[in-house]
């Protein structure tokens, strides 16, 4: 009779893990990915390069599915749901990204995207009427309050500039379509669809989309054949996005998209670290005070998650 509960207890502490090492891995990929997107930035058109990215993306993992066996076919409902998710996530999301790292550091863009797991919790509200607990967005409101602390330093340093206010207006449109493609992920989710599959037919989309826009507007499809180009663009794509994104996906549907999406908020420090050895950038102890705020508040996540 004692081995039964042992033996019932045994998932659910190798999910634990997986949960845990799907965080880690997500947050030490995008963590580094502020800082690969600024060597993305001059000599390619930044849509082309989000074009170029997700494009490899795709590829990489419908071969993985090839390989292991799994099919690539998606139903209407799936493929709408993927399509939805290539718009808002990869194409919108993204752009919207690129273009903040123009203007802020690449830090500042990480910390600013804590903010999607508040905005998250209202999106799913509005979008499957999902009641988070006061818990919930006690935590989330921390994280909000880590990025206006931060927010507020750079447009301070900035000279409150119409640069800086752009760059940081840029990254929460950003937040927003990234909420807005976790509803269409969560879709694809309830209407069956693998996490691989759907995820290369969302980037494939999202390239796609990204292409056309691109072809319309008469953007340049230029290629620099540099060592800091492509090793930021091999970064970006395997393990920014094709890794990345399947462990953040899957996580999100064990855990849910509340909880997966607070990864953002955990990647600043690691945004920050990078930001100080590359871009030269210093942090005050407002910085390290919303850095203090993000991570208690996604420990109460986490507990109210569980609860």
């Amino acid at each position: 009779m004692s081995a039964e509960p042992a033996a019932a207890a045994r998932p659910v502490r190798s999910g634990e893990w997986l949960d845990f090492i799907a965080i880690s891995v997500c947050t030490l990929a995008w963590g580094t990915t502020w800082f690969a997107i600024t060597l993305q930035l001059g000599v390619v058109d930044p849509v082309v390069s989000i074009t170029y990215r997700f494009a490899l993306a795709a590829a990489l993992l419908f071969a993985w599915c090839a390989l292991r066996r799994e099919t690539m076919t998606l139903t209407r409902a799936q493929h709408l749901a993927a399509l939805g998710v290539g718009l808002f996530t990869f194409a919108i999301d993204y752009a919207f990204v690129y273009w903040a790292e123009e203007r802020v550091t690449s830090a500042v863009v990480a910390v600013v995207f804590a903010a999607m797991a508040f905005m998250n919790l209202i999106v799913f509200r509005v979008a499957f009427g999902q009641r988070a607990s006061a818990l919930a967005w006690f935590a989330a409101s921390l994280g909000v309050a880590g990025v206006g602390l931060l927010s507020w330093e750079e447009l301070v340093a900035a000279n409150m500039s119409p640069r800086a206010w752009t760059g940081i207006g840029l990254t929460f449109a950003g937040v927003l379509a990234a909420c807005v493609g976790n509803v269409y992920a969560r879709r694809g989710e309830l209407a069956g669809a693998g996490v691989a599959a759907s995820t290369g037919w969302a980037m494939a989309y999202g390239a796609g989309l990204l292409a056309l826009f691109a072809l319309l507007t008469g953007k340049a499809w230029t290629f620099e054949f540099t060592w800091p180009y492509v090793l930021s663009l091999l970064h970006l794509s395997i393990i920014g996005s094709v890794i990345a994104f399947f462990l953040y996906y899957g996580l999100a549907r064990r855990r849910g998209y509340a909880l997966a999406s607070y990864i953002s908020a955990l990647t600043p420090p690691v945004a920050m670290l990078v930001s100080a050895l590359f871009e030269d950038k210093s942090w005050g102890l407002f910085a390290l005070g919303g850095v203090a705020l993000v991570l208690v508040g996604q420990a109460l996540l986490m507990r109210a998650r569980k609860s």
